[in-house]
C-alpha cells in the first residue's frame, strides 16, 4: 500500500516502502534498496558518540564551565554530525541512488536532493 508525500516544490508523489526486518547477517531494505547491517551499525555508533559528547557539553554548561570551552566542544559535535551526514550520503549514493536511477525511481532522487538541500543549510 502506497502513501503520499509532498515535495518541497509542492509536487505530490506516492510510493511504498518494501521493508524487511533486519536480522544478524542479513540486509535491511527500504524502497527496495540495500544498506548492510555493518553500514547501519557504523552510522549508529557515530550518532551515539555525538550524543555522548553532547551530554558531556550539557554537564559543562550545568557546572558553569567557560563559554569558550563550551563553544569549542559544540564545534566538535557539529563536525561529528556533519561527518555522520557525509557517511549516510555516501552510502545512499552508492546503493539507493544508483539503484533508483537504474530503475527509474525519480522520486528517490527528488527526496535526496531535498534532503541534501536541508542538510547543507
Amino acid at each position: 500500500m502506497g502513501h503520499t508525500h509532498i515535495g518541497p516544490d509542492g509536487k505530490e508523489f506516492v510510493h511504498t516502502h518494501d521493508e524487511l526486518h533486519s536480522h544478524e547477517g542479513q540486509e535491511h531494505k527500504h524502497h527496495g534498496h540495500v544498506h548492510t547491517p555493518e553500514e547501519n551499525r557504523a552510522v549508529i555508533n557515530r550518532i551515539s558518540r555525538a550524543i555522548g559528547h553532547l551530554e558531556s557539553i550539557k554537564k559543562m554548561v550545568e557546572s558553569g564551565r567557560d563559554c569558550s570551552e563550551v563553544l569549542i566542544q559544540l564545534s566538535a559535535v557539529k563536525s561529528a554530525i556533519n561527518n555522520v551526514g557525509k557517511v549516510i550520503l555516501k552510502n545512499h549514493i552508492e546503493h539507493c541512488l544508483v539503484e533508483a536511477v537504474q530503475s527509474g525511481e525519480w522520486e528517490i532522487v527528488e527526496e535526496l536532493l531535498s534532503a541534501v538541500d536541508r542538510f547543507i543549510k
